[in-house]
């Protein structure tokens, strides 16, 4: 079930464009199994990842002091949430290119607000959240804490680069065990608006692609990407 937290930013406007930037053999998992692929929040590579700030730590840890397992709580929890990532941009970016593709292979997943929330299965048994991450001075600002939801959607200050948009899961109330991450149902058709090739990447590239996703039955708008335009004189 997908759940709205008043307290957790979001856009307004569900036509918001997002992306995901990824390479081709990750975009053949998710259109081959149908299920998005989410990474378990204490595998990231910043290691800050559902932690808390100093402010909020020092207070937490005032408060497990007659009750110890009231930090251990917030420390096993990292294991049961997973995380997808998506980019907040109206348009490409350039950087995220740089970031999260190599070799001039590529490719880039373009949706919406609204269409990440209506790809969630309602059915599915684990709460979900979608929501902005607030990027903060983890030295000087407070983290909030009455929801568990909520170290998940803050990052320092250094990564506001990725201006991230994040689909959360939670399965601590399931008998699951997470290894790296888990794979959740989706809608592909709505989670998926078009789908753009890396700007340096060759004809045989594109083509292969193109074949790919129209052997698999899928018809999404396929696009060169913008920077690759031609140059006016």
């Amino acid at each position: 079930m997908y759940i709205h937290d008043e307290h957790i930013k979001l856009p307004e406007d569900p036509d918001t464009v997002v992306w995901k930037y990824l390479d081709l053999s990750k975009l053949v998992d998710l259109l081959l199994n149908k299920q998005l692929f989410m990474s378990r929040s204490d595998k990231f590579e910043d290691q800050h990842e559902g932690t808390f700030s100093e402010p909020t730590y020092n207070e937490i840890k005032k408060l497990s002091a007659d009750n110890p397992d009231f930090l251990k709580y917030y420390k096993k929890h990292r294991e049961k949430v997973v995380i997808s990532s998506w980019h907040l941009n109206e348009y490409e970016s350039f950087a995220m290119w740089q970031i999260f593709t190599q070799k001039q292979e590529g490719l880039a997943i373009q949706s919406t607000i609204g269409r990440l929330q209506q790809s969630l299965h309602p059915e599915q048994s684990f709460r979900q959240y979608i929501g902005e991450v607030n990027y903060i001075d983890y030295k000087k600002e407070y983290i909030p804490f009455d929801n568990t939801f909520f170290p998940f959607l803050f990052k320092r200050k250094s990564f506001q680069y990725e201006r991230e948009i994040r689909i959360i899961t939670d399965v601590s109330g399931q008998a699951i065990t997470i290894d790296n991450g888990l794979k959740i149902d989706v809608d592909l058709c709505q989670l998926i608006e078009r789908i753009y090739i890396h700007p340096k990447s060759e004809n045989w590239y594109k083509n292969l692609v193109i074949e790919l996703v129209k052997r698999l039955g899928f018809d999404f708008g396929i696009e060169k990407s913008d920077l690759e335009s031609e140059i006016l004189i």
